[in-house]
């Protein structure tokens, strides 16, 4: 196999290098320069044997490597199993607050290829590009390695009106599995995520890219500007996200307990809500925006406990919150729409349990409330 061949086929896009230059530039003159990566599982290093071989430390380390007189650190912002909507509603707590220089989004195969996805994805790279530290920003499309599935279309979209250098492995790694040049099993042992040579080739498909930016910025070939475009591609209603939990709200209860377990990391998701699993149990908001959902854990066990959700008191629009899980591999932090499309402003949220079963112990555990699109406004 021609190595090289498909890393090429890699490269969706180069975009505008401009502040991919600036950070390389930095690093060149000695500076410290901060490396982060937000996404899903794949980014957090699922299936690596561990967490130095996973492609996000790769990368970071080439990086280490190339510039060896600047302090590089690294920041991983992947959690399993989340989309681009949690990602926009996290970014400035789990990595924009390191002010960092260099980004790669990946969410591909969390988020669907939906117009909810194109529009909060828009809402992520643009609540990053306008981050006061300027960070330059690279897509990185995972693919399912069994039936090619991703979300690269949509957001390949959103990158080439921004102007984003793009990496795809559908375009590469997956061809080569699709052409029986690499057998599944030889880089991921459930079709998605990668093993450590897979790790390894997703990790090269990007270095290769970065290392034809470097030579351009060597070379003097890279733009002198870069302007986050106005115009925008969605109604981008989802960019002011806001995460409620315990930690920045104090609601009304009545049977919902606050979890009080210290969090270790951003990825031990199930901590800072509340807690309940009594028939009648409820808890009360008051929150403003437009777009509302709700984070619960949805859970392998049984039997756990069934919640409504109620919006300013309509009680015949209720929606269900089951906990009960259908996957096997494992608790899921499950995002729940609630509000979609809603008049901007204050509503109530009531969320109630409907459905205990006393003999099974189990919780409903409510991780948090996520509000957007607060004054009605586009950014």
């Amino acid at each position: 196999m021609e190595w090289k061949q498909m890393k090429e086929r890699g490269i969706v896009s180069c975009g505008n290098l401009y502040r991919i230059s600036k950070a390389m530039k930095k690093a060149l003159e000695g500076k410290p320069v901060t490396v982060g990566m937000i996404g899903g599982s794949i980014t957090q290093g699922s299936l690596s044997s561990k967490p130095n071989s996973c492609y996000s430390y790769l990368v970071y380390e080439w990086w280490a490597e190339k510039f060896k007189d600047s302090r590089i650190t690294y920041i991983n912002g992947g959690i399993g199993g989340t989309t681009s909507q949690f990602g926009l509603a996290r970014v400035e707590s789990d990595l924009l607050i390191y002010n960092p220089d260099f980004i790669i989004t990946e969410f591909s195969v969390n988020d669907k290829a939906t117009e909810l996805f194109k529009e909060t994805y828009e809402g992520l790279i643009r609540k990053i590009l306008l981050h006061p530290s300027e960070p330059a920003v690279m897509i990185m499309n995972s693919v399912q390695y069994d039936n090619g599935v991703n979300a690269q279309d949509i957001h390949n979209e959103i990158g080439t009106h921004y102007e984003l250098p793009i990496v795809s492995l559908k375009n590469s790694l997956y061809s080569e599995v699709e052409e029986g040049r690499i057998l599944i099993r030889e880089i991921t042992p459930d079709n998605l995520h990668p093993n450590d040579r897979g790790h390894r080739l997703v990790a090269d498909i990007v270095i290769h890219m970065l290392e034809k930016i470097y030579e351009a910025v060597t070379a003097g070939d890279v733009p002198g500007d870069y302007n986050v475009p106005e115009m925008l591609i969605t109604k981008n209603r989802y960019f002011d996200s806001v995460r409620y939990n315990n930690k920045n709200c104090q609601p009304e209860r009545s049977g919902f307990l606050t979890d009080t377990v210290l969090q270790d990391g951003i990825t031990d998701v199930f901590k800072n809500g509340w807690r309940a699993r009594k028939l009648g149990d409820t808890i009360h908001f008051e929150v403003s925006g437009g777009m509302i959902s709700v984070q619960y854990c949805k859970t392998t066990q049984r039997t756990a406990p069934v919640a409504k959700a109620v919006i300013d008191g309509l009680e015949e629009q209720a929606i269900l919150l089951d906990a009960n899980f259908e996957e096997t591999w494992g608790d899921c932090l499950y995002m729940e729409d609630i509000l979609v499309g809603g008049v901007s402003g204050v509503h109530t949220l009531d969320i109630t349990i409907v459905k205990a079963d006393n003999a099974s112990d189990l919780d409903f555990y409510l991780v948090s409330v996520i509000a957007a699109n607060q004054n009605g406004s586009n950014y």
